[in-house]
């Protein structure tokens, strides 16, 4: 991979690199198209079907009347932000002419395509988009369940449990061990842990010296590994080790009486444990059969319809999309490809040939981001990256430029939510 700077001109021009034309459609047709999922790749799907089928009936199902914005929620944990920040309502996507359905969607049935709602409603469709993000697997990682999040939390779906890890950090006596536990791939933010362990490193730094971060990990590469460790060795010397998987990180079973995680070679008991453990997509993926073994979805790269079930097209975190990572930026790039295709397939003309963009950006401490971004395309059938388009940070960056970084990504953010949910 390449490495440049990127500008904030260039970044932010990407979101709209996978905008399509709308093809032709007559103006008698009426196409049904329902989106699952309220986040940045389904707000996202069912605002650009409605703007190049404005004759479409969009229907977007989500169970909350509020999303709460993962990225940048590790800002909230280390106190520099306010949950608020993260929080968005529908208004925008209504305004735009998307209809809302506030209830968690329970089945879907292909054959006779529907969608039936937690209060028995049931909503046709011509076209089914789902991008119903992640769930924990509470079968993958011995000990942990859904009462032990309460006392040892993931944090990673945004909300109540970001709340409740920061609750225990600020509770948390000066010199008192973190630990957090790191998932083999795939899971939901590749670089989120290492983000989320730097901002926690800098919250102990600052306001409990004394204090410790381990993190234990099941991999042993990561993403933007050397930017990240670089910048540990620089910052955070004292307050923040790494064990990688072949140091024995892999971390397999927990306790949660006595804040215990237990790897292969020894036991560690935490003040706070943040364990985040082994994902899959959302429950409504594995009812509407459009996961496979993996727990994952399969999709055709270029039009995201599932391989499993005709007319479901699936994207964002719960699709398996090659070697695009899962992220809120690819998920808006996606969901602008994705709707392309519906509105395509839908008017009888074939779906367009994409290319992706994501951009994906972490801070490491205030005033200190770094990133890394790529394009990507389908090739033999999956997502894969164009050679030579994607890049990093510089290893060995200014102070001046990590501070721009941390800026761009700032933009970013509020760009991304503004087109989305403004």
């Amino acid at each position: 991979m390449s490495t440049r700077h990127r500008s904030r001109r260039d970044v932010l021009a990407g979101l709209g690199a996978v905008v399509l034309a709308a093809p032709s459609v007559s103006a008698q047709t009426a196409p049904r198209v329902v989106v699952i999922g309220g986040g940045f790749g389904g707000a996202t799907a069912a605002r650009e079907v409605k703007r190049l089928l404005p004759n479409a009936e969009v229907v977007l199902v989500t169970d909350e009347r509020t999303f709460t914005a993962c990225p940048f929620s590790n800002l909230v944990l280390a106190g520099m932000r306010d949950i608020s920040a993260q929080q968005f309502g529908y208004g925008g996507v209504e305004k735009a002419g998307v209809r809302i359905a506030f209830s968690a969607a329970k089945a879907v049935d292909a054959r006779a395509r529907s969608v039936t709602l937690g209060d028995g409603t049931r909503l046709a469709f011509d076209r089914l988009i789902a991008s119903p993000g992640i769930d924990i697997r509470w079968d993958g990682l011995e000990g942990y369940n859904e009462a032990a999040a309460e006392r040892m939390p993931h944090a990673w779906k945004a909300g109540d449990q970001t709340l409740l890890l920061r609750r225990q950090l600020e509770a948390m006596d000066d010199g008192g061990l973190v630990v957090m536990s790191v998932p083999a791939n795939p899971f939901r933010c590749p670089p989120g842990p290492y983000e989320r362990a730097s901002l926690i490193a800098h919250y102990l730094k600052t306001r409990k010296p004394k204090s410790k971060l381990l993190v234990l990990d099941a991999k042993d590469a990561f993403s933007k590994q050397r930017l990240f460790q670089a910048a540990w060795k620089s910052i955070y010397p004292d307050h923040l080790e790494w064990v990688s998987l072949s140091t024995g990180g892999k971390v397999l079973s927990v306790d949660p009486a006595t804040m215990t995680l237990i790897t292969e070679f020894g036991r560690h008991t935490a003040a706070v444990a943040n364990v985040i453990p082994p994902q899959k997509a959302a429950t409504i993926a594995t009812t509407a059969g459009i996961a496979d073994a993996t727990g994952w979805c399969p999709i055709d790269p270029a039009t995201f319809e599932s391989r499993l079930v005709a007319n479901i097209h699936v994207l964002g975190d719960a699709a398996i999309a090659g070697a695009m990572p899962k992220s809120a930026f690819a998920a808006n790039a996606q969901a602008k490809v994705c709707a392309a295709a519906v509105a395509s397939l839908l008017s009888g003309a074939p779906a367009p040939e994409p290319k992706l963009v994501n951009t994906c950006y972490s801070l490491v401490a205030p005033e200190y981001g770094i990133s890394v971004a790529g394009v990507y395309h389908p090739v033999g059938g999956v997502l894969a990256e164009v050679k030579g388009s994607g890049g990093t940070s510089r290893l060995d960056a200014a102070p001046d430029v990590r501070a721009a970084e941390a800026l761009f990504a700032e933009g970013w953010f509020k760009t991304i939510t503004h087109e989305v949910f403004g």
